[in-house]
C-alpha cells in the first residue's frame, strides 16, 4: 500500500512538471537586434531555469501597444517589452498589472520605477548629441557640448533630427522648452526656438535609422540628435563619430517592461519581468544592444561602462520627461510640429 501512494505520489509530481513545462508565454517586444538577444540568451536562460516556453513577438512600441489595446479582456501577449512614453499610455489605459516588488525588481533603479508601479525599465538609453569629428575637425569647431548648440548659425544645413513621431525629435523640442523658460506643460517657447533657430540649421528631418548612420558616417550631417545606442553602433563600424551628454543633461528613453493586465501566464509573465531586470541578464543586454543597466548591482567591463549609461552618476543625471502632460498634447504638438517646424 505504501508503495502504491509513493507511486500515485510521483506520478502526481510529474504530472505537475509537464504540467509547468508546458506553459508558454508571449512577449513582444522590438524586432532586429533585440530580437536577436533575447532569443539566443534572455529566453533561453529562462526556459532552462522554469522549464517553460517563451515565443517572442516582435514588432515597434506602437504595434504591441496597438495589440494591447486591441486584445483587452482576451490577451495573448503576457509580457510587453516597449519604450516608456507609449508604456505610460498602456498603464493609463489599464493594460498593465501590478509589479511584484520582490527578487531583481528590489535591485533596480529609484528612477527605473514607473508611476504607480505597473512597470519597471529594462535598460536606460540617454538621448543627446551625436557629432562627425573629422567634420568638426576640419571647420575648426569645438565639440557640441550643450543643446542649444542646435541653434547656432554655423551649422547651417549641417543638424540631423529624426522627427517628431520618432520620439528623438519631440525629445528635442521638450528640451528647447524647458531651456528656455518653458516646460511640457508651456511648449511656446519650444516651438518658437524650433521654428526660428533650430529649423533654419537642420538638414533633414530623418525618420529612418539606416539613413541617420549613413549621413553621420559620411559627414553630410555633422551635428545629429540621436540615441547612444545607435550612436555607440556607429563608432563601432569605424565612423569618426562621439556622442555627447550634454551638460544641461541627456534626456532618458527608458525601455520599460509590464506583466499584461488579465493575460495568461501572469506569474510566469512576473517571473520573466524579474529575469530581465536580473543583473546577470542586465549585463547581456548592455553588452548586446547597448542599453544602460537598470540593476544596481550589474557589473561591466571598463570599456563596456564608457560606452553605456551606467552606474548612479550617470544614471542620476538622466532628465526624465512628463509623459502624463506629453501623451495628452503629442496629437496636437505633432500637428503644429508639421505645419510649423517640419516644412
Amino acid at each position: 500500500m505504501r508503495n502504491f501512494f509513493l507511486t500515485i505520489g510521483t506520478v502526481a509530481l510529474a504530472a505537475s512538471f509537464t504540467a509547468q513545462a508546458a506553459e508558454t508565454i508571449y512577449v513582444g517586444g522590438s524586432g532586429g537586434s533585440t530580437e536577436k538577444l533575447f532569443k539566443e540568451q534572455i529566453i533561453p536562460a529562462f526556459e532552462a531555469k522554469t522549464g517553460a516556453k517563451v515565443v517572442y513577438v516582435p514588432g515597434n512600441s506602437t504595434d504591441i501597444l496597438a495589440k494591447l489595446q486591441a486584445q483587452k479582456g482576451n490577451q495573448e501577449i503576457s509580457v510587453a517589452l516597449i519604450d516608456d512614453g507609449p508604456m505610460y499610455q498602456a498603464i493609463g489605459q489599464g493594460l498593465c498589472a501590478k509589479v511584484e516588488n520582490t527578487g531583481s525588481i528590489k535591485e533596480i533603479y529609484p528612477n527605473a520605477r514607473m508611476v504607480g508601479d505597473k512597470s519597471v525599465g529594462i535598460g536606460f538609453i540617454s538621448t543627446g548629441l551625436a557629432y562627425n569629428k573629422e567634420v568638426f575637425a576640419k571647420n575648426g569647431w569645438k565639440a557640441p557640448t550643450s543643446w542649444m548648440d542646435l541653434t547656432d548659425p554655423k551649422y547651417k544645413d549641417k543638424v540631423v533630427i529624426p522627427p517628431i513621431t520618432n520620439g528623438y525629435g519631440l525629445l528635442t523640442l521638450v528640451m528647447m522648452s524647458k531651456l528656455n523658460g518653458g516646460s511640457e506643460a508651456n511648449m511656446e517657447s519650444g516651438f518658437e526656438v524650433m521654428i526660428k533657430k533650430v529649423a533654419p540649421n537642420v538638414l533633414a528631418w530623418e525618420p529612418s535609422p539606416g539613413k541617420m548612420s549613413q549621413m553621420l558616417q559620411t559627414g553630410e550631417g555633422a551635428l545629429a540628435v540621436w540615441g547612444n545606442g545607435r550612436v555607440q553602433a556607429v563608432i563601432d563600424q569605424g565612423a569618426p563619430v562621439e556622442f555627447v551628454y550634454p551638460k544641461e543633461g541627456a534626456v532618458v528613453i527608458m525601455v520599460a517592461g509590464c506583466v499584461v493586465e488579465g493575460a495568461p501566464q501572469s506569474k510566469l509573465g512576473q517571473q520573466f519581468l524579474q529575469h530581465v531586470v536580473s543583473a546577470e541578464s542586465q549585463g547581456q543586454i548592455a553588452q548586446g544592444v547597448a542599453w544602460g543597466p537598470v540593476n544596481k548591482n550589474t557589473q561591466l567591463s571598463p570599456e563596456l561602462a564608457k560606452k553605456v549609461v551606467f552606474g548612479p552618476e550617470k544614471v542620476g543625471a538622466l532628465i526624465s520627461p512628463n509623459y502624463d502632460i506629453i501623451n495628452v498634447k503629442r496629437a496636437e504638438w505633432t500637428n503644429r510640429w508639421n505645419r510649423a517646424v517640419e516644412r
